[in-house]
């Protein structure tokens, strides 16, 4: 029996009665028995004669190690345990905890300390203020007073990180705490899904029967929520249109179904262009909403009535008119399909149809038209390639199931060891890590990672010689970016260099060889692709500027 990824009923091993034995003694029972880290000396005790039950994934920086842990909790479902050096790897650990704090993954991260009794003449290595470092971007974080307290402060940690929105959450342990005694802390069994006030939801239900088009707009919150079923089944009943939500890091509809109208741009005008038709606009598991660039006028279509549902009452609070109900989707979704009539079928607004790519030039459009039709079905795809992403909307579709993942801050660093945490929360199911040039030398050691952990990831990185996103941004500005060429890169050396096999194609018509030979087998395996926007894809900085800007086609 499981309750919002805890394991209940299952026996514990007894590990002792010092701190360390009443902690591993804990995350046994929660389940956190996979440790994703980066040891350093002030955290060596922790993992004194380790029991076998445990499973340590090293990274080789602490920004992989918590990608990992972010990718492995989302594929799992669950929490994931973070360990952490000190200050220094807190530090190196920032851009990854932001993102997975805006993804609203939750972790449980543990960071070292010295010893109680030198933090008064500031040691060497030592935290000063510790927990006030990764603020803000956990959502609690907490220096125990006493040894003792070690082990209720973990235990926590994990309730706090799964309760809604979930996210990660912070403890700062000394060194020489591990060797008190103290005695095993009870696993405290928490339901955290808050169902909708049901006042508030006949009030959406009345005006959106009021409405003659409504207009869903769907984000990660979809996905988080397991309420792709009850999403799907409410459109159905209205037969309203679906658009995602801008910025969205999970696909939370089938983008393959005749009601999906595709992406809103993270600009307020365009947004406002893009639903015109709407008199009633629902956005389900996203914030109203997440913009890029500045912008001016109405949030919505004038005169359009504006309902927001999801689990975090801060989204919720900045809903900028009309009503925001605070409530888990996948208990909200359903008693909502109940309460709305139902409507024939419309057809959805006209989304237009990519054209085709031309194969006499290897673009990062072909490179996607050719991924949607040789990938294997089901594949788990984790992205970091912004400046593909519109060619990647326009040919390799995202279908039904939990297929996609992405970065929700905007940092990069995130996708290739976020894809490995995938992998292993996943074991038998291959993933596909679609990398930007740009993107993958972030993290690149992560490589490692796959090689030795024998993640079954298959790492493409599209090469386009440096930050084409940045070039394309720049366009909006009127200048031309600096420091945006990366000329004289090797992905494949850097990939065998750390025991991953790889190829580079360059050549269109090798490619549908090369992506075949990628997917045979057992991964990890990389294929690097040089790609040219030169005479390829007309519409290669169209779709940053929309992406960005949010100017029509």
């Amino acid at each position: 029996m499981s309750l919002d990824g805890l394991q209940i009923g299952r026996p514990a091993e007894t590990f002792g009665t010092t701190v360390r034995g009443a902690v591993m003694e804990l995350l046994q029972q929660l389940g956190l028995t996979t440790i994703f880290g980066n040891p350093g000396s002030t955290e060596l005790p922790m993992f004194r004669d380790l029991p076998d039950c445990f499973r340590y994934v090293l990274g080789l920086q602490e920004s992989v190690v918590v990608a990992m842990a972010d990718g492995f909790a989302q594929a799992s479902g669950g929490a994931a345990l973070v360990n952490l050096h000190s200050s220094a790897g807190v530090g190196h650990a920032m851009g990854n905890l932001f993102t997975a704090f805006r993804n609203g993954t939750p972790l449980v991260i543990t960071a070292g300390q010295q010893a109680r009794s030198m933090l008064p003449y500031a040691p060497f290595l030592h935290a000063e203020r510790a927990t006030e470092l990764p603020r803000p971007f956990v959502k609690w974080a907490v220096e125990p007073a006493r040894a003792q307290d070690v082990p209720q402060a973990i235990a926590q940690a994990y309730q706090v990180a799964m309760q809604a929105p979930r996210g990660p959450t912070f403890v700062s342990i000394p060194i020489d705490d591990w060797e008190q005694p103290a005695r095993p802390v009870a696993v405290t069994r928490v339901s955290t899904r808050a169902a909708p006030d049901p006042a508030a939801l006949a009030e959406a239900a009345a005006t959106i029967a009021k409405a003659s088009r409504v207009a869903i707009v769907a984000g990660t919150g979809v996905a988080a929520n397991g309420a792709r079923d009850g999403l799907l089944a409410l459109v159905e009943r209205l037969g309203a249109a679906v658009w995602i939500a801008p910025m969205a890091a999970r696909n939370p509809f089938p983008e393959d179904h005749p009601l999906f109208c595709g992406f809103l741009p993270a600009s307020r005008e365009a947004i406002v262009q893009r639903l015109a038709d709407a008199d009633c606009i629902l956005v389900l598991g996203a914030p109203v909403f997440t913009y890029h660039v500045e912008g001016s006028g109405p949030f919505v279509p004038p005169g359009a009535a504006l309902i927001q549902i999801g689990d975090d009452p801060a989204q919720a609070a900045r809903v900028p008119q009309g009503q925001g109900i605070v409530a888990d989707l996948a208990l909200a979704l359903p008693a909502l399909a109940d309460l709305v009539p139902v409507r024939s079928r419309e057809a959805a607004p006209s989304r237009g149809q990519a054209a085709a790519p031309t194969a006499s030039m290897l673009t990062d459009a072909l490179l996607m038209a050719r991924l949607a039709a040789l990938r294997p079905a089901g594949i788990a795809i984790i992205e970091e390639a912004p400046s593909t992403r519109g060619p990647m909307h326009d040919h390799l579709p995202m279908l039904a199931g939990d297929e996609f993942h992405t970065c929700a801050s905007g940092g990069l660093g995130h996708g290739l060891p976020a894809a490995i945490g995938v992998a292993l929360a996943r074991p038998g199911e291959p993933v596909l890590c679609l990398l930007g040039d740009g993107s993958a030398m972030y993290a690149i050691q992560g490589i490692w990672c796959a090689a030795h952990y024998a993640a079954d990831v298959r790492f493409v990185i599209v090469n386009n010689g440096g930050y084409a996103a940045l070039d394309q941004f720049g366009a909006l500005f009127g200048l031309k970016a600096v420091g945006s060429k990366m000329p004289g890169l090797d992905f494949v050396a850097l990939a065998e260099a750390q025991g991953v096999p790889g190829e580079c194609v360059s050549d269109p018509s090798d490619l549908d060889r090369a992506l075949t030979a990628l997917f045979a087998g057992a991964g990890p395996r990389l294929l690097e692709v040089i790609v040219t926007r030169e005479g390829g894809d007309p519409h290669a900085d169209d779709h940053a500027l929309e992406e960005h800007r949010g100017e029509a086609l």
